[in-house]
């Protein structure tokens, strides 16, 4: 039986084993990819309920949700950058949280361009665009639970058959590929939220609990996009509230990233701190040697003989 939380193993072989599981549900998720019954995508997908333009801008609301996606991006990448100036992530850790952070910012690009004029080839993109984001958070997850290489393989996996699973719906129609890839993850940052941490590396608190959370209403708004129209009658549209709400999916990763900076700062505080008495006995020490206390011989008041 795999040993995955409360584990009598030592590390390295705890790490090992979450590796195996890790490449082995990949391995099997791959296969269901290749094997599984096609899944075509539904009929009326780009049907919206918001068809609403304001001014120049078609489906205005669907068009402008996506800022949040943006803003979150940059405020990740500020934060991310000074817990970077107190060595408050290892490199590691940064690298995967730029590319969840740039990924977001590119999201909110593409997906605002789809939803300009909805059609297949603007999903392309759109998908394309969350590929980056969703390759950044699973590689933290992954590092977090299982190993940092373990977070780095992951994280390129991703990217490379989350790009390759849209060209296959692009080229084929068939949208499993990209049903596993995200509903595998989703799974993956569940067990990821449950399991301890195998490896020290720098505090990076990510409630993983609550990225989940935001991801199952963000994925229910979406399916409840013209009823969320009808009951908040024609205001938003569950479409426009969804992009809103995954956008807030980057809250749990900034917070800890500022959590991060904040013990940094404490840390660095505290050895200052502790440094204190030694730098100031150190003048005092100075002159408590074996000549504390005797007259220097050009000192005032000091008697010469001849």
């Amino acid at each position: 039986m795999i040993c995955l939380y409360h584990c009598a193993l030592p590390t390295p072989q705890r790490v090992l084993r979450r590796e195996g599981a890790l490449a082995l549900a990949a391995l099997l998720l791959g296969v269901l990819a290749l094997a599984g019954p096609a899944l075509p995508q539904a009929a009326h997908y780009h049907d919206f309920a918001d068809q609403r333009a304001w001014g120049a801008l078609p489906h205005a609301l669907d068009v402008l949700s996506n800022a949040p996606f943006a803003l979150w991006g940059v405020a990740g990448l500020v934060a991310l950058v000074r817990a970077l100036r107190l060595r408050a992530v290892d490199g590691a850790q940064a690298g995967l949280a730029a590319l969840f952070f740039a990924g977001l910012i590119v999201t909110a690009g593409v997906s605002s361009y789809y939803h300009c004029q909805p059609d297949d080839a603007g999903l392309a993109w759109d998908r394309g665009g969350m590929v980056l984001a969703f390759a950044g958070l699973l590689g933290l997850a992954a590092l977090q639970a299982v190993s940092h290489r373990a977070g780095i393989a992951l994280a390129a996996a991703v990217l490379a058959l989350g790009l390759a699973s849209v060209r296959v719906w692009a080229v084929s129609g068939n949208l499993l590929p990209w049903a596993l890839l995200q509903g595998g993850g989703m799974v993956f940052i569940g067990v990821a939220a449950w399991l301890r941490p195998v490896q020290s590396a720098p505090d990076l608190p990510i409630r993983w609990a609550l990225v989940i959370a935001l991801y199952a209403l963000a994925k229910g708004l979406e399916l409840a996009d013209q009823p969320v129209f009808a009951l908040t009658g024609q205001l938003v549209s569950g479409h426009s509230l969804k992009h809103v709400v995954a956008s807030f999916s980057a809250w749990p990763v900034w917070w800890a990233m500022n959590a991060a900076v904040a013990l940094a700062r404490q840390r660095l505080e505290s050895s200052a701190k502790s440094a204190l008495p030694f730098l100031s006995a150190g003048p005092a020490n100075a002159q408590s040697g074996p000549g504390a206390g005797r007259a220097s011989p050009l000192s005032p008041g000091a008697t010469h003989e001849c």
